[in-house]
């Protein structure tokens, strides 16, 4: 039966202002932050390592609509407007101290292991302490050989990996003196600013008192809430008090990331995208910002996601809802964007004759990094398709990404390269979410399916499918303190309230017995050994792929468009927790040597503390 929705409470603006007048209704005050601390066993995970406990809960203020938008009272839930991009809170998190960095397990240097060669050794251990970024450690022969290391926001590993657009004499950077006190910063003050797409900025009186008197190894949080943006200390009692808020007039925040690379305690770069499409470059420190991609004149979708480029200080990824991947500049001016005509042609290795024409299809560079024309933004401009980008994740040796989209694909590209390598396609409806595992062999995504899938970068395939969320998972993430060189912890929410925990070993997967009757060739060269790769040339026909015909050169039988793998071939992992953790739909996690901290749509930050005495817990 056909139900037609309520009718407004109050038809416009002016009778609703009327009724705050006549103490009918309550005017929509902004708040202050609000912490406290619930206790209870509904305030627990049980797992099997032991029982994580809530720690706080920091609840940030909703600011009320800017007087220029009309707020919508009663929205109508059949309707079928488009309505403004919209994102719940999400946090960047940042420490100084190399303490609260993640372990780096094991490192993979693919120079050595495969190009030059030489075969893997076997996986080296190391503690949480911090390394140089430059270090790498050999990776496990195991899984074939992948590439790749680290997680999504984990240290830089530099390694051998080249720069973004290294060998383009147009992009080589000015020196910049290491000292962080001397590195550029932007051009604006936003407290003192006057733009229009600035509302107001709040600053804590004593910014530069609580900045010298907190501890090194605490960290710091951006996070976004409706039109304002937040910066928080995590590590001091007084955590509900912000050191700055940004109110912006028109313009969500939806996403936000913070240069590893640049960071010190005197300085921060922070970019912001907006739901305008327009980008900000914030140094909180100094309080300065400049705008890019003003009025969207490179780009006026609004911008999903947005990371810096492993090791750069300038160069910066943002994907648009309109299906492009564009880099800037931080310090480039912008200028109105037309494709090059020979744009499509510096895509991938164009001799290949069966694969240019599907690379080209599927990632369509409308502007090459390696392109003379570098004096303006943009640097590059890649277009995937027509529908949004929801997410994606730089791998850990920075040489891959990975991008998930409303349109149900995920996409392994080499960057570097701007060669699209893999494209897999969902169960069901798009990808929200996607991350890479601590050493680069594996990436998660979760989508509007209500699952989260592992898929083998190495062997081009879907590992396992894992079922238990009621509805869309937002957010999934490793826990990097919990994984070894086969033992896998991740965590993922969603739309349901739902934290999940999931533990995954290679050796625990079954796949159904309906999987035993097809087999497929799984390695694919070019994350594979020479000694595996010697391997996949003399395997008789039978073993090849259906698409593909005997060749010495094994590189060319790779496929990039892989089909849906049915639920009768793939295997599926029941999850070790599950637990409705928040009364709204939660939207971002993050693992911390301390703690799980998940976020919601209405601004409630969970800390939830590891188990302490894990001997103590049966």
């Amino acid at each position: 039966m056909f139900v037609l929705p309520p009718p407004p409470r109050y038809p416009s603006q002016a009778a609703y202002n009327l009724a705050v007048a006549n103490g009918q209704a309550a005017p929509m005050i902004e708040t202050n932050n609000i912490l406290t601390h619930p206790t209870g066993p509904e305030y627990q995970l049980v797992v099997g390592e032991g029982t994580y406990i809530l720690k706080e809960d920091l609840h940030l203020a909703t600011p009320p609509p800017h007087p220029s938008e009309a707020p919508v009272i009663n929205p109508n839930p059949l309707a079928t407007t488009p309505q403004p991009a919209t994102a719940g809170t999400k946090l960047s998190l940042l420490s100084f101290s190399s303490r609260s960095s993640a372990p780096l397990l094991y490192k993979v240097d693919t120079n050595r292991s495969t190009r030059s060669g030489g075969l893997q050794s076997s996986i080296q251990e190391h503690p949480s302490e911090g390394r140089p970024s430059g270090d790498l450690v050999p990776g496990s022969s195991d899984g074939g050989g992948t590439s790749m290391t680290g997680s999504a926001r984990a240290p830089l590993s530099i390694g051998s990996a080249p720069a973004f657009g290294e060998g383009n004499s147009m992009l080589s950077a000015p020196a910049t003196s290491k000292d962080a006190g001397k590195r550029r910063k932007p051009k604006n003050n936003i407290a003192k600013s006057n733009s229009s797409f600035i509302s107001r900025c709040i600053v804590h009186e004593n910014l530069t008192k609580r900045l010298q008197d907190r501890p090194a190894d605490g960290y710091f949080a951006f996070a976004n809430i409706n039109r304002a943006f937040q910066w928080l200390d995590l590590s001091s009692p007084q955590k509900a008090e912000h050191l700055t808020k940004i109110l912006f007039t028109k313009g969500h925040c939806l996403c936000h990331d913070i240069n590893q690379s640049t960071k010190a305690s005197n300085h921060i770069d922070l970019i912001m995208g907006f739901s305008t499409g327009e980008i900000i470059w914030f140094e909180p420190i100094s309080q300065k910002y400049t705008r890019l991609n003003k009025n969207g004149i490179i780009n006026a979708t609004p911008v999903s996601e947005i990371r810096w480029i492993p090791g750069s200080e300038n160069l910066f990824l943002a994907a648009h809802m309109d299906g492009s991947l564009v880099v800037y500049d931080k310090e480039k001016d912008d200028a109105a964007f037309l494709p090059e005509e020979n744009g499509t042609h510096t895509n991938g290795d164009s001799e290949k004759s069966n694969g240019s024409g599907e690379h080209s299809a599927k990632l369509h560079v409308d502007k090459s990094v390696h392109s003379k024309n570098q004096k303006f933004n943009p640097i590059s401009f890649w277009k995937l398709s027509n529908q949004r980008i929801n997410a994606f994740a730089f791998s850990p040796d920075n040489r891959h990404l990975a991008v998930v989209s409303e349109d149900g694909t995920l996409r392994i590209i080499d960057y570097l390269k701007e060669q699209l390598l893999d494209l897999y396609a969902s169960y069901y409806g798009g990808f929200l979410c996607v991350c890479w595992s601590p050493d680069g062999k594996y990436v998660l995504t979760g989508g509007q399916d209500d699952l989260v899938s592992i898929w083998s970068v190495a062997e081009s395939t879907i590992v396992a499918r894992c079922q238990g969320h009621q509805s869309w998972v937002t957010a999934v993430y490793f826990d990097p303190w919990r994984c070894d060189d086969r033992n896998y912890r991740f965590g993922s929410v969603g739309e349901d309230c739902r934290l999940l925990l999931w533990d995954f070993s290679v050796g625990m997967l079954h796949r159904p017995k309906a999987s035993s009757v097809r087999q497929r060739g799984s390695v694919s060269s070019r994350f594979a050994s020479p000694l595996q790769r010697a391997e996949t040339q003399t395997t008789s026909a039978s073993r090849l792929r259906s698409n593909s015909s005997p060749s010495y050169e094994s590189d060319e039988d790779h496929t990039v468009e892989h089909p849906v793998e049915p639920r009768a071939t793939t295997a599926m992992l029941p999850p070790v927790m599950s637990k409705v953790i928040d009364a709204d739909p939660l939207c971002w996690v993050e693992f911390t040597e301390e703690s799980i901290i998940t976020s919601c749509k209405s601004g409630h930050i969970r800390t939830w503390d590891r188990p302490r005495d894990t001997t103590g817990i049966s």
